[in-house]
């Protein structure tokens, strides 16, 4: 199975508004193992960007002037995504982006079936614990101290270390954990419950007689026999 992590930079928070992508990344999964192919691309918004938007991803107009415009990177973009499930956090985000750039060039959109939003994941998961990436990260144990600012493609191989827990790790149909009410698997390592010694040992389940057989079967075997005889 191919599955595309993806991870979008853009000027604001609404297309509708004329907001636009200045930066995607993506990494490729197959059967849900990093094959070392990435798509990423910083894009010309055509557009200044917002101090605030700056602030957090640290793109200045000067340097998004010298990039391609969107028009020019979305062929290999859908070519390199093609019928992949997209991995997104917070994909309506995300999705509502893309398709809004390749509406402005009469590309066929991308449908809401294709992705699979990995906040709804760990909210399944993990109900009312925070959905954050950084707060994922912590989680499990993912170091991300090089993200001190924003970055598609650092924050889609940062996902795709989530993803890959948030399913059981390498090894996606293994877990441990019992069933949630909200279908997902129980964060055990986390509670507090552990076993406790049984409170009365539970009674003998051999009769004398059978007892009786076992020792003289083990006085048989000498005196390196592995099982004792009481």
């Amino acid at each position: 199975m191919r599955e595309i992590v993806l991870d979008t930079e853009t000027t604001g928070f609404e297309p509708s508004e004329g907001h636009r992508i200045v930066e995607i990344g993506a990494v490729e999964l197959h059967n849900h193992m990093p094959t070392g192919r990435h798509f990423h691309e910083y894009i010309n918004p055509e557009r200044s960007m917002p101090e605030e938007a700056f602030a957090v991803h640290g793109l200045g107009d000067e340097f998004l002037r010298t990039k391609p415009v969107f028009a020019h990177v979305s062929q290999a973009f859908v070519e390199f995504v093609g019928d992949a499930r997209l991995v997104i956090h917070n994909a309506a985000f995300d999705m509502k982006f893309l398709n809004a750039e390749l509406a402005r060039l009469d590309m066929p959109q991308l449908p809401m079936t294709q992705a699979l939003d990995t906040v709804a994941l760990a909210r399944r998961r993990f109900p009312g614990a925070p959905a954050s990436l950084d707060a994922l990260c912590r989680r499990f144990g993912i170091d991300n101290a090089a993200r001190t600012l924003h970055g598609a493609l650092l924050d889609a191989e940062i996902l795709a270390e989530v993803y890959l827990e948030l399913i059981g790790g390498r090894q996606p149909g293994l877990s441990l954990g019992a069933a949630s009410s909200e279908g997902g698997a129980r964060d055990t390592q986390n509670d507090a419950w552990r076993p406790g010694p049984r409170p009365r040992p539970l009674p003998r389940r051999i009769t004398p007689e059978e007892a009786e057989a076992h020792a003289a079967m083990v006085a048989r075997l000498g005196d390196d026999a592995l099982w004792p005889s009481e």
